[in-house]
């Protein structure tokens, strides 16, 4: 496992919250990461009772289904 500052994203009533430079051990392997509780509990208070951010970005969004394939 190594110690990483990773960015932890989520949607929550369709809006996506980003939390950067977030403390997680990360599976070399596998790319799961792992939260201490004290880190979860603060991101569910990042979460829940929200304040002003430190930046706000614009991303695109794309769908995907199988009816949208490209045609060739």
């Amino acid at each position: 496992m190594n110690e990483e500052l990773v960015t932890y994203t989520l949607i929550v009533n369709q809006q996506l919250i980003v939390v950067e430079h977030v403390p997680a051990r990360v599976d070399p392997q596998t790319g799961e990461r792992f939260f201490r509780p004290d880190v979860v509990e603060q991101l569910q208070q990042l979460v829940w009772h929200p304040r002003s951010p430190h930046r706000i970005i614009q991303t695109p969004v794309f769908g995907f289904a199988a009816t949208e394939r490209v045609r060739d």
